[in-house]
């Protein structure tokens, strides 16, 4: 006997395709679309229409409807739904269980997955676990559309891949590439945080890069491109690095280990790496940002807090994943065939880890 597990937001986890009969062990009887159907006294079929969220039912039969559901404890079996449909209604989405941003995303892919009657279906990139994996268990498990954040295959991989459902690349770019596209410009991003730097002041701004891929190579585009523009191809400074909070402590200790004179600001990859060298310089007493400021990218739930304030970029992930699950639903339910790319201005957040040099 078979089981899977699907996870729902706020944490709660569905059994689906258990095979085991309902109100098992002594439980009590699963209520049923006729039981709420009863309590108000009306036909499954009106009951179903305000449960599914179709026009047409009033306002104070709906809200009759939703209390007796409640208070009944009684919830669709989407299981069922979906076998009677031939469709699962499932959107699966691919996420990197160590990024803060992707789970933020994930949130907000919740909330417009639902409003248009949907549900998600997650699957993890690890240190172990590769694309490929994540992306066929997605398939597996029926969804009919793939939601990927930040996705590194190939695009010709990618778009051999929309072939079997339909793909939406969420954040990063695809060039000459047939399939959806919803991301933040990347460049614009970085380029507004150099400018924002700038103003301060700052002249002697590094970078700390964010490895290899499509995102990090627009962000690193961005940083040159800004330094050029106001003249100071001199100060241009890359540091090697990747997306997680270690390689920003390595280039931390780098720029105190050199005994050189420290840049008076750096601009990392992302929010993860930006905490690193926060960590690495508050360790070797080098005071931010009155002796070097610091800023990241992404805005994650981190930077907010106190303990770093991080100057950074909003990608906002709310319309990100909004227009995701759109893009998604034009595919699957309105037959849309033209690729799109929506492409969506960040937004520079300066908190306390910027100032003025000394």
């Amino acid at each position: 006997m078979s089981r899977v597990l699907r996870s729902n937001r706020g944490g709660r986890v569905d059994e689906v395709g258990s095979g085991a009969p309902a109100g098992g062990n002594g439980a009590a009887p699963r209520p049923r679309l006729e039981d709420v159907a009863a309590r108000v006294g009306l036909s499954t079929a009106s009951v179903s229409l305000v449960l599914r969220g179709v026009p047409g039912p009033s306002e104070r039969t709906r809200q009759r409807v939703l209390k007796a559901a409640a208070e009944l404890g009684y919830r669709p079996d989407r299981t069922a739904s979906a076998l009677a449909s031939r469709r699962s209604r499932l959107l699966g989405v691919m996420v990197d269980i160590h990024s803060p941003f992707h789970a933020e995303l994930v949130e907000h892919l919740h909330t417009a997955a639902e409003e248009v009657g949907y549900d998600l279906v997650l699957s993890t990139l690890t240190r172990t676990r590769d694309e490929n994996t994540a992306v066929e268990t997605l398939l597996a498990f029926r969804c009919e559309a793939l939601l990927l954040l930040g996705p590194v295959a190939p695009a010709s991989v990618l778009a051999e891949l929309d072939r079997r459902a339909p793909v939406i690349s969420v954040g990063r770019r695809i060039a000459g590439a047939s399939l959806d596209v919803v991301r933040s410009a990347d460049d614009d991003g970085v380029g507004q945080t150099v400018d924002h730097l700038v103003g301060l002041g700052h002249r002697a701004i590094a970078y700390v890069d964010g490895g290899k891929g499509v995102i990090a190579t627009d962000r690193r585009r961005g940083y040159r491109s800004a330094m050029r523009r106001h003249g100071f191809d001199a100060h241009i400074g890359i540091l090697r690095g990747d997306h997680t909070e270690e390689a920003g402590e390595r280039a931390g200790r780098r720029f105190v280990d050199d005994g050189g004179d420290l840049p008076t600001a750096v601009v990392a990859f992302n929010d993860q790496s930006a905490i690193g060298l926060l960590s690495a310089f508050r360790r070797a007493g080098i005071d931010v940002p009155g002796a070097v400021s610091v800023a990241g990218y992404d805005d994650d739930a981190l930077s907010r807090l106190a303990a770093f304030d991080l100057t950074t970029v909003s990608q906002n992930a709310e319309e990100q994943a909004r227009q995701a699950v759109t893009a998604a639903v034009e595919r699957l339910d309105q037959g849309r065939t033209v690729p799109r790319e929506i492409v969506l201005v960040p937004s520079l957040v300066v908190r306390g880890s910027t100032a003025g040099p000394r």
